[in-house]
């Protein structure tokens, strides 16, 4: 693999997908409210990434799809007083509460597919993904979002270049 066929960075607070609640009618909605503001802010940075592109179409070939979340650090990680904004040495250096990964996952791949990155998501057969701090890795952001690219597995026949 030499270069993914699509990259993006989206902004904000990565928004798990999957839990679902019903109300007092009997609808169901999405327990978290993060999960809206999150596949929008994907499906907004694919569309502006695709904006440029004439000739991109959808992929509905097998797709690797590699997600770095950035979370933002609890309150509890950091100091109070003269020390507030300060990292304790206690803090953990990955974030092993919630959201959970495959939930964050589905609501990234959901977006992809509502920008036409991909067709359906389905055609995802392999995931790397990871949840990080604040500029705690290659990846990891200097805020919430996520880096996002998706890499074509099949590689192509040489009638098809020629």
């Amino acid at each position: 693999m030499s270069k993914p066929a699509f990259h993006i960075t989206a902004h904000g607070t990565p928004g798990p997908q999957g839990s679902k609640t019903r109300n007092a009618a009997g609808a169901m909605y999405e327990s978290s409210a993060k999960v809206k503001p999150w596949r929008e802010a994907v499906k907004s940075a694919a569309l502006d990434a695709l904006a440029y592109d004439e000739v991109w179409r959808p992929l509905d070939e097998p797709v690797r799809l590699d997600v770095t979340f950035t979370l933002r650090r609890p309150k509890h990680h950091f100091g109070t007083g003269r020390n507030a904004g300060v990292l304790k040495e206690s803090a953990p250096s990955h974030p092993t509460g919630k959201p959970d990964l495959d939930k964050l996952v589905r609501s990234t791949q959901d977006a992809l597919k509502d920008a036409g990155v991909l067709l359906d998501d389905s055609c995802v057969t392999a995931v790397f993904a990871a949840k990080a701090y604040p500029l705690t890795g290659s990846d990891a952001l200097s805020h919430p979002g996520a880096v996002i690219r998706v890499w074509r597995l099949n590689t192509p026949s040489k009638e098809a270049s020629s």
